[in-house]
């Protein structure tokens, strides 16, 4: 069983794991021109104490050193976007995603039928598969579907798809600042949204893995795979499921020293990085390998990338007018 703090990341590998150069972010589509829509929460400005620099860190991700941070108020959905959202997207614009324009994406094993043919693994996570015709429309390839999933969150999405979305409902991307802000819910230095007891009163707060990972999961929360979007009780910004269920995309690059010298208000990430912004942990986190479902958890994936647990949601700068 890996060591508590495992560097390896056992959530989300990018396409360029599986023998793939990783290209360039593509231009997104016009903008719808609306303003935020309905489902939005406005988030107060102020300061936070940003990061962590406790025992569970994981080396190389950047979580520290802690620092304040000042941020102007702004707007974030109240959940993750899902599927039936995505599906308004799809149609609307004809676009298609990153995964249905390589023809894979990466799929847990568990999550994939006993009798599915045998296909590359990522060699580091052995239980990521890279599975041909997995999307957001067949999340365990083909044969599957999201007819009665349309409430969860919309998975194997790329940066660049999450960027197109945002641009289209009139919205954009969260900053990783942004992000934790919102995650801590009004609480100062917490692991979690609610405080830093997993499962207080023996309560699931969040969708992780509960068992021994990789191989049995006792689904003691509910879920096995992705959760519905408003699954479990917001945090104290009325926000469901910030840790969790699935990890979601952020606007910056990320780089593991950029806290050391980082702005101090609206800090908007370096100007290059190792890969996309990631937050939030997913269903496949467990204690026992990186628990990397605290809200100062950071992570990372290249802008072209897709897994079975990587979903985003929006952000929208705070105007007069508001969201409609």
């Amino acid at each position: 069983m890996p060591e508590r703090g495992s560097g390896k990341n056992c959530c989300s590998p990018s396409r360029s794991e599986a023998g793939r150069r990783a290209d360039t972010a593509r231009a997104t589509v016009a903008a719808s021109g609306g303003r935020p829509a309905a489902g939005m929460v406005r988030v107060p400005g102020g300061e936070f104490l940003m990061g962590a620099e406790d025992d569970w860190v994981v080396p190389g991700d950047g979580e520290g050193p802690v620092h304040p941070v000042r941020l102007a108020s702004f707007w974030i959905d109240r959940c993750a976007v899902s599927n039936a959202a995505f599906r308004d997207f799809t149609e609307a614009t004809g676009i298609i995603t990153d995964a249905e324009r390589y023809g894979w994406s990466f799929v847990f094993a568990g999550l994939l039928p006993g009798d599915f043919p045998d296909t590359r693994a990522v060699a580091e996570a052995p239980w990521w598969r890279q599975v041909y015709g997995a999307c957001w429309r067949h999340p365990e390839g083909p044969g599957s579907d999201v007819d009665d999933r349309a409430d969860h969150p919309v998975v194997h999405v790329s940066w660049n798809d999450a960027t197109a979305y945002a641009a289209w409902a009139g919205k954009r991307l969260p900053t990783e600042a942004e992000w934790e802000f919102a995650a801590r819910g009004g609480l100062e230095q917490r692991a979690f949204p609610w405080g830093d007891e997993l499962e207080p009163g023996d309560e699931h707060r969040m969708n992780v893995w509960q068992g021994s990972f990789p191989d049995h999961n006792t689904a003691a929360d509910g879920w096995y795979g992705t959760a519905p979007v408003t699954a479990y009780p917001p945090n104290g910004y009325g926000l469901h499921n910030m840790c969790g269920n699935v990890w979601e995309w952020c606007a910056d690059w990320h780089s593991p020293a950029y806290y050391r010298s980082s702005p101090r208000a609206d800090p908007q990430g370096p100007p290059v990085g190792l890969g996309k912004a990631i937050r939030g942990g997913s269903y496949l986190c467990h204690a026992s390998y990186c628990r990397r479902y605290r809200v100062s958890a950071r992570s990372s994936s290249g802008p072209d990338s897709s897994t079975g647990n990587q979903g985003f949601r929006c952000a929208a700068e705070d105007t007069p007018a508001g969201p409609p």
